[in-house]
Order: structure tokens, then C-alpha cells, then sequence
């Protein structure tokens, strides 16, 4: 079997798409994913499978959340491998950790929306694309960003979701364990 996190993208914000982690820990349990784990209220889960495919397991857990919670769900899942090389392929300092944050794409957007993507200049914030990762410090604070996921998303014409540094490193070391 293999460690598998999976990404839930706006569930639990500002009240809206409100899926209780308990009901979701179930949920995936029910679906046959084993050693299920969640970490804090925006949807992120650290489980075991035995399906190698990560399109399939993102199907059967959008399937799962609509069947059971009614909502449309956007899920990114990836691997352990390639969440600790995002990690340890973070080009920022630790100086900036607590502004610091990892846009994970579906896919790797077209080399010529990348370009266009970098003719433009975000005040304040420093970013970086890397294969399916946008690393990205916000030196005003997320709230106040201009790059977000509905602006990347409509540049690089990618599905993303983003995760602060503390929850990627606590992604991590759930998944190694």
C-alpha cells in the first residue's frame, strides 16, 4: 500500500461546503482507503490505498463527498514522495515562514501561459513555479493577495489549492509516519 494526501479545496470556509473531519475520516474510511487521518478543518487527508492511480482516487473521493455531503469538490491527491520534494525544494528562507505558502497544481500549466504568468507583477509578493507547485511568499499576508487561487487558476488554466508551510510540513510528517 501506499501513502497517498489528499487536498479538498474549499470545504469549511467562511461556513460554507461544512464537512465535520470525524464525517470525513469516515467517509474515506467506507470508500476502502486505510490508515485515514485528517489534519485541521480545510480538507486535507493522509491515508493508505492500494489504487496506484491518483485520477482514480480523486474520482472516488469527489464521488464520495457528493454522495455523502452534497457538495461538488474540487480534490488534488498526491504522493508522500512528491509532497516532501515540494518541500524540500522550497526556494524561500525560513525567515518568511509564516508568510510563506504552496499553490499545488492539478497539472503543469503550458509553458507559454508560465511566461505570460511572469510578465505580470504582484506588489509584495515573491513567487515561484515549479512543475505542479507555485511557491509563493505573501508579504502583506494571504488576506491581503493579489495571486490567488481563482487568479492562478484563470491564468495557468489549471486546477490549484494552496497550503501554508506549517500545514505542508505537518502533511509530511503524517504522511512519513
Amino acid at each position: 500500500m501506499k501513502t497517498y494526501i489528499a487536498l479538498l479545496r474549499g470545504i469549511n470556509v467562511s461556513g460554507q461546503k461544512k464537512i465535520l473531519m470525524v464525517d470525513l475520516k469516515k467517509s474515506m474510511e467506507q470508500l476502502g482507503l486505510k490508515e485515514v487521518v485528517t489534519y485541521i478543518q480545510s480538507g486535507n487527508v493522509v491515508f493508505k490505498s492500494e489504487d496506484e492511480l491518483v485520477d482514480i482516487l480523486e474520482d472516488k473521493i469527489k464521488e464520495t463527498i457528493m454522495s455523502n455531503f452534497g457538495f461538488d469538490v474540487p480534490v488534488l491527491v498526491t504522493t508522500f514522495d512528491i509532497l516532501n520534494s515540494i518541500l524540500l525544494n522550497n526556494p524561500f528562507s525560513k525567515e518568511e515562514d509564516k508568510k510563506q505558502y504552496f499553490v499545488l497544481l492539478k497539472d503543469e500549466p503550458k509553458a507559454s501561459l508560465v511566461e505570460e504568468f511572469h510578465e505580470t507583477s504582484y506588489n509584495n509578493e515573491d513567487f515561484v513555479i515549479a512543475g505542479q507547485c507555485i511557491y509563493l511568499v505573501c508579504h502583506k499576508g494571504a488576506g491581503n493577495a493579489k495571486l490567488n487561487n481563482n487568479l492562478i487558476e484563470r491564468k495557468l488554466k489549471v486546477s490549484a489549492t494552496t497550503r501554508n508551510l506549517r500545514t505542508m510540513t505537518k502533511l509530511v510528517e503524517l504522511a512519513s509516519g
